[in-house]
């Protein structure tokens, strides 16, 4: 196999999706996120937390710089399984995922980082 061809067949793999979690356990405020691409979403948020920022949250950077990386942790909270349609659309089942689990935390305010 060419690298031509492992390229197009890493394209057509179905990535694990679900939520994410980013967890301050000193406080237990959380951020979750949903994502078609579970370990590409973690990479990216730990890179950009790593780098001092976060776009969607600077509460959870602000945090992340004064409390350190060891104060957090960001794993994965639920996974949506894939069916067998491989032109399947994803993008509504995470949504819905998503705000089952904002509906059921509430990372708001105080208890989190939305």
């Amino acid at each position: 196999m060419n690298r031509r061809e492992m390229i197009k067949e890493y394209k057509k793999t179905i990535q694990p999706m679900g939520i994410v979690q980013v967890k301050n356990i000193r406080n237990n405020r959380v951020y979750l996120a949903a994502s078609a691409n579970m370990p590409g979403m973690i990479n990216s948020i730990r890179f950009q937390l790593r780098m001092g920022t976060f776009l969607p949250s600077p509460g959870l950077a602000q945090d992340w710089r004064e409390l350190g990386e060891q104060s957090f942790v960001v794993e994965v909270l639920d996974e949506l399984k894939p069916v067998d349609d491989p032109a399947y659309d994803y993008r509504d089942d995470l949504k819905a995922l998503e705000a089952m689990w904002l509906e059921k935390l509430k990372p708001f305010g105080e208890h989190g980082y939305h």
